[in-house]
């Protein structure tokens, strides 16, 4: 089979579409996947550069969290999915091929209307948009909730959960060209913030303070979300393209009783991802079917552009999901 592979950690030009040895037949409760599209995400970008390793059990060398496709094979033991079925869902890696092998209750259905290219651009940022905001944040009808990189897409995915779950939405972004572009979603308000990472005196005059903040940025951001949370507030920490390394005072924490949570999806368990499948398969998917939630497409790029896809993504130049088909 053909895959994405680094050939050496580092920049783009050690990224190549190379002949490699094709995944086992299925056993048990595995499924094969004929793989037609690939969600290109920055945790693909940090495992090229050598940053963020591979789980054990998953490929080195070969990127990709997410997927969408078409089941070939069935282990004996599978009931809930035949061959011909078109599935989307998550690995630990190796997305970026055109076979991949995973458990069956890992998996979800793509709705009609959506097509391959579409699917590939649902599971790792609506999955992980559905588990910060309600599952652990616990995000409630009638909250406010600011969303950081709210053009990415984990951000935009969040816009639209909370959208629907009645939230006020506010987003933040550095480029003044995603903020205008989020005007089709509903946010409340957004902000425009510069290099010093100033928005909590914006916050306090337009709404007083935010109950839920869903930050993909990390630690240039951390003063401001304190001081921009109400009392009670939950703080979810999902992404760190602005360090990992800061000041805490916790004397806020403490006066405004406050909470901060970090999440990640890659290395949990596989009952934890087991849960979690099926709980978005239950109260998102639908939302997709009925078209209240849609995905967010930036570029499509055939895997032999496998570089110019990371560079858009590096550059920050895309809003929404870069794909990568098969």
């Amino acid at each position: 089979m053909k895959a994405v592979y680094i050939k050496e950690f580092g920049e783009v030009e050690n990224l190549s579409l190379l002949e490699v040895q094709d995944v086992h037949e299925p056993v048990s409760d595995e499924v094969r996947v004929r793989v037609k599209a690939a969600g290109l995400n920055r945790a693909d970008i940090l495992q090229r550069l050598g940053r963020y390793p591979a789980p054990q059990g998953s490929p080195e060398r070969i990127p990709g969290l997410e997927f969408s496709g078409v089941i070939e094979a069935l282990g004996e033991s599978v009931e809930s999915f035949s061959i011909g079925d078109r599935v989307m869902g998550i690995v630990p890696g190796g997305a970026q091929a055109e076979l991949l092998k995973t458990r069956a209750t890992l998996l979800s259905r793509i709705p009609d209307r959506l097509s391959f290219e579409d699917a590939a651009a649902v599971p790792e940022a609506f999955v992980t948009a559905f588990d910060a905001l309600i599952l652990q944040a616990g995000l409630e009808s009638g909250e406010s909730v600011l969303i950081h990189a709210v053009g990415s897409g984990v951000g935009l995915a969040a816009a639209q959960i909370a959208g629907v779950l009645g939230a006020n939405v506010y987003g933040t972004s550095r480029s003044a060209e995603k903020l205008t572009r989020m005007a089709e979603f509903g946010l409340e308000d957004s902000f425009l913030v510069a290099d010093e990472g100033r928005f909590a005196d914006r916050i306090k005059e337009i709404c007083g303070g935010m109950d839920v903040i869903l930050d993909l940025v990390g630690a240039r951001y951390l003063k401001e979300n304190l001081d921009s949370l109400k009392p009670k507030g939950r703080l979810m920490l999902v992404g760190l393209t602005g360090g990992t390394k800061t000041d805490l005072d916790l004397s806020t924490v403490l006066s405004k009783r406050l909470t901060l949570k970090g999440t990640v999806l890659r290395s949990r368990t596989f009952n934890e991802r087991e849960e979690l499948t099926a709980a978005f398969n239950q109260r998102i998917l639908p939302l997709f079917e009925s078209g209240l939630l849609r995905p967010n497409v930036d570029s499509i790029y055939p895997a032999e552009q496998i570089r110019e896809a990371n560079l858009r993504m590096e550059r920050n130049e895309n809003f929404g999901k870069v794909i990568v088909t098969f």
